[in-house]
């Protein structure tokens, strides 16, 4: 089992866990008999949440409002769960968001700081917590890409981009660390209902055919599960597999300009 066993000071670190797929990966977790140290800014839903699991499974549910978006925040939430006296031995990296519409109308700052969010901060929690893991010679890692990843996507571009940096960085961190005893897993949803879509201005999936559109409960199953057998990649749905194969394969030429006329967003 790639996710190391339950203990008293032992935690799975979530980031982005107060709605959506880390709500849904925190329930999961901790239906497995996982503390879970619950992290995100909006800390009265992580209050009610961690409520909830200890209630429901018994187990130990921190919560840290914080934002892991620059390196300050990253360092002062490192150093609270050890003041606790935790060890992170699972650490799930779902914090991020994104925008919609064509790039030049967008606003640059907030298309930056999503860089910084989806992938600096993704990195520099990797940073901290993979060698500790490997030095104990157990740990998991779960990143949380998008099938949006595989290929551009013109009115999501820089959320795409970033979403290609976390599913090949993922992927050749799991080789990297391969017979170390620590595994990495990057999750690559594809529309999924949650907050997500609203919050960054991307609509709903109304319009979008309801086998195409799965539930965050069905997509933290699926990511637990991988990560429990340590897999490298893990795309919840035949629908979203086929997705990612023709996202990676489909000739440019083609795909673009199709994805320019019939693509949701506005």
């Amino acid at each position: 089992m790639a996710i190391p066993p339950p203990a008293p000071d032992s935690t799975c670190l979530v980031t982005g866990a107060s709605s959506g797929i880390g709500a849904e990966i925190a329930r999961e977790l901790a239906r497995r008999g996982r503390g879970v140290t619950l992290v995100a800014r909006r800390e009265d839903r992580l209050r009610q949440l961690a409520d909830e699991l200890t209630r429901a499974h018994g187990v130990r549910a921190e919560v840290v409002g914080a934002s892991v978006a620059d390196h300050d925040g990253r360092a002062e939430l490192v150093s609270e769960i050890e003041s606790r006296g935790l060890t992170v031995e699972t650490l799930v990296n779902n914090a991020g968001y994104g925008s919609g519409g064509r790039f030049q109308d967008l606003d640059a700052d907030n298309e930056e700081a999503m860089v910084r969010l989806n992938c600096e901060a993704l990195v520099g929690l990797c940073g901290v917590y993979a060698p500790k893991m490997v030095n104990r010679a157990r740990g998991a890692i779960l990143n949380v890409g998008s099938t949006a990843g595989f290929q551009p996507l013109p009115r999501q571009a820089t959320y795409a981009a970033t979403k290609a940096f976390v599913n090949s960085f993922t992927e050749a961190l799991h080789t990297d660390l391969a017979g170390t005893g620590v595994t990495a897993t990057v999750l690559c949803p594809g529309p999924t209902r949650s907050e997500f879509a609203e919050a960054g201005g991307l609509g709903t999936f109304d319009q979008l055919p309801s086998f195409l559109v799965d539930s965050a409960e069905n997509v933290a199953r699926a990511a637990v599960e991988g990560l429990e057998s340590g897999k490298r990649s893990v795309i919840p749905g035949a629908g979203n597999v086929l997705s990612a194969f023709g996202g990676r394969f489909a000739p440019r030429s083609v795909l673009l300009p199709a994805l320019g006329r019939f693509y949701p967003v506005k």
